[in-house]
C-alpha cells in the first residue's frame, strides 16, 4: 500500500480545421438554344470555412532532447561541444508521462516498485542493492513551462521519506524541474547526446571513471536538472554540452548554488552536495553516503 503524502501537463493542441461542406445542389435555366428551354441542374458549391487556428503553423520545439548523437571519445563518453545558443538558458517543456495532480499541489507517495517499473529500470540481480531495499515515488513538481506534473523516482527505502520532503519544499519555493522519470536499461548503452536534463536517483552502474558502485546503484544520491548543474572533472564535462552551465555567476533558473535554499533543504535531511567537492565538482549531486 503507497503512503500518500499531500502538501502545498504540458498539453500540445493541434489545430483544426472546420470540416469542408459537402456542395449543395441548386436548379438554374440553362443556356438558351434553338430549342425550347430545358431545366437543367449544376451542383453549386457551398464556401467551406476555416477556422482561424489552421492558419498558424504548426508549434515546433526548439530543441529535441537526444536526437544529436555526439562523436565518441576516447574514453567512451561524448565529444564535449559548445552549448547550442537555445539551450544557454534552458527552458524546455515538460512531457507528462503520469498524469499531473488535478488539484495543482504537491502530492508524494511512497510504495514498493510495480513489477513494471522494475523491468523497465536499471535494477537486476547483480546490483548492489535488494529490489525489497527500494521504493518507488511519485512527486509533483513545477516544469520550466510554469506547470504542475507528476514525477517518478526509485530510491533506497531508508531516504524515501526524506527525499519527498525535500522536493515538496522545492515545489513550495517553485522550483522549477524539467524532467523526473525511472532511467531505463536502454539508456545505459544509448549513444551520448549530451543534452539530457532528467532529474533522478537509482541507476545501476559504477562511479563516472571507476569500477566501484555510485551510490546512485543504492539509491542513496540524487541528481537535480543535471544539464543545468553538471560535473565536471578536468575536460569531461557532463552533460556534454552543458558547459554554458559552468559559469555559475551567471544565474539562471534550475541552477544549484552554494548555501541556497536547495542545497539547505537537501542538508536538513542529510544529504552532502557535490558542488563543494573539489575534483570532481558534481553540481547536480546530492549523496546520503557521502559519495
Amino acid at each position: 500500500m503507497a503512503l500518500v503524502c499531500a502538501s502545498a501537463m504540458a498539453a500540445c493542441t493541434i489545430p483544426q480545421t472546420d470540416p469542408v461542406a459537402l456542395p449543395q445542389t441548386t436548379t438554374t435555366p440553362a443556356v438558351p438554344t434553338t430549342a425550347a428551354p430545358k431545366p437543367t441542374t449544376t451542383a453549386k458549391p457551398k464556401p467551406t470555412t476555416t477556422s482561424k487556428a489552421a492558419t498558424k503553423a504548426p508549434v515546433r520545439p526548439v530543441w529535441t532532447v537526444g536526437a544529436h548523437p555526439l562523436p565518441r571519445r576516447a574514453d567512451g563518453y561524448g565529444e564535449i561541444q559548445p552549448t547550442p545558443a537555445v539551450l544557454r538558458t534552458r527552458s524546455l517543456p515538460t512531457t507528462d508521462y503520469l498524469p499531473p495532480p488535478s488539484d495543482g499541489r504537491y502530492h508524494a507517495t511512497v510504495s514498493a516498485i510495480p513489477a513494471k517499473v522494475l523491468t523497465r529500470s536499471t535494477w537486476q540481480p547483480g546490483c548492489p542493492v535488494a529490489k525489497a531495499d527500494l521504493r518507488y515515488l511519485t512527486m509533483s513538481f513545477r516544469g520550466f513551462d510554469g506547470r504542475v506534473h507528476t514525477g517518478e523516482m526509485i530510491v533506497n527505502a531508508a531516504v524515501a521519506t526524506k527525499v519527498t520532503t525535500v522536493f515538496g519544499q522545492l515545489f513550495d519555493r517553485r522550483f522549477p524541474i524539467e524532467e523526473m522519470r525511472v532511467t531505463t536499461r536502454a539508456e545505459l548503452s544509448a549513444p551520448p547526446t549530451g543534452d539530457g536534463n532528467n532529474t533522478g536517483s537509482f541507476v545501476c552502474r559504477p562511479m563516472v571513471g571507476q569500477t566501484t558502485w555510485s551510490a546512485h546503484a543504492y539509491g542513496l544520491a540524487v541528481d537535480l536538472n543535471p544539464f543545468i548543474n553538471p560535473y565536471v572533472n578536468g575536460d569531461l564535462v557532463l552533460p556534454e554540452l552543458a558547459s554554458s552551465y559552468l559559469d555559475r555567476s551567471w544565474v539562471r533558473p534550475g541552477m544549484v548554488r552554494s548555501g541556497d535554499a536547495v542545497v539547505r533543504a537537501f542538508a536538513a535531511q542529510g544529504f552532502a552536495w557535490g558542488g563543494y567537492w573539489t575534483r570532481p565538482k558534481d553540481l547536480q549531486h546530492f549523496t546520503a553516503n557521502g559519495h
